[in-house]
């Protein structure tokens, strides 16, 4: 599933193809991904045509797009959703076994919702003002937030995320300390890959209670994590296979610069250990069990 990184650089995409354009039509081939959507395709339909784009925006990985009613296009990638924007020729060409949604805007330009698997999908939902006052999330200073995603948390990129309240609720729990980094409503946009990732860089074994680290620990934690996805962003964020791509279709690179994620057998780049992986709530963890210690200190 992508993960903030990747989100990111699609909303990027989004941001820079479709801010400021109308949708003009919009085509439903498969309604399976508008489940979501109260009232059907008609009322999706009916929602969105003649509406403008007014920013593109993300928490952690949820995405929407702001329209000028005040409502949301919200997008959710899931495991294997993609928004590929193409114009001219391309547009009119474009044909894919998984296209399910084909939304036509001004000019040549044509949004494609491609989803093989569709855990994800879209839907058209009223914004509700953010609890604390602050922007809603990355690409705009609306202090707005769609009511389907009021239960998510403000993610390590976030400028208005309250960092000493976050390393709070993590010192106060004895759940481990991966499992509260995947929990979304701590603190968003962490997966499996990234959370391997930061808790490498921080030197930390994912299971230790989050009650067991000092509170200079889980700020180093919280700024490895950040440290982790702006190295890849840079890079167009983490592809393993064809289901993640940016809006033009191009993957990321990531997967190169990855230390513990998907290498367990391998040799830590730190220190020569081989990498040993384990199950933390029904989650993977690939550590280093020199690096990071399954015992306090």
């Amino acid at each position: 599933m992508p993960e903030l990184p990747e989100v990111e650089v699609v909303r990027r995409g989004l941001e820079k193809h479709l801010v400021g354009l109308h949708f003009t039509e919009v085509e439903v081939l498969d309604s399976r991904p508008l489940r979501r959507h109260v009232g059907g395709p008609a009322s999706f339909v009916d929602q969105l045509v003649g509406r403008q784009v007014q920013a593109a925006v993300r928490r952690g990985k949820f995405l929407w797009l702001v329209l000028d009613d005040g409502a949301a296009l919200t997008a959710h990638l899931g495991m294997s959703g993609q928004l590929l924007v193409h114009s001219g020729l391309e547009a009119e060409h474009f044909n894919h076994r998984h296209l399910r949604v084909r939304l036509r805007l001004e000019g040549s330009t044509v949004l494609h919702h491609v989803d093989q698997r569709m855990f994800g999908g879209l839907a058209v939902v009223d914004m509700v003002p953010t609890s604390d006052g602050f922007p809603g999330g990355c690409g705009s200073q609306l202090n707005a937030i769609p009511v389907t995603d009021t239960h998510v948390a403000r993610d390590v990129l976030d400028p208005y995320l309250d960092k000493a309240q976050v390393i709070g609720r993590l010192q106060a729990s004895s759940r481990a300390i991966k499992t509260q980094l995947l929990d979304q409503g701590v603190i968003s946009g962490i997966g499996n890959i990234y959370a391997d990732e930061a808790l490498w860089a921080a030197r930390i074994a994912g299971a230790r209670p989050g009650s067991s680290l000092s509170k200079a620990k889980l700020k180093l934690l919280l700024q490895s994590t950040g440290e982790v996805m702006q190295r890849a962003l840079a890079q167009g964020g983490t592809s393993f296979d064809a289901l993640y791509v940016n809006t033009e279709g191009e993957a990321g690179y990531f997967a190169r610069s990855l230390e513990v994620y998907g290498r367990e057998g391998q040799p830590c780049s730190r220190c020569g250990r081989l990498l040993r992986k384990e199950v933390i709530g029904g989650r993977s963890h690939v550590r280093c069990p020199n690096c990071q210690r399954n015992k306090q200190g």
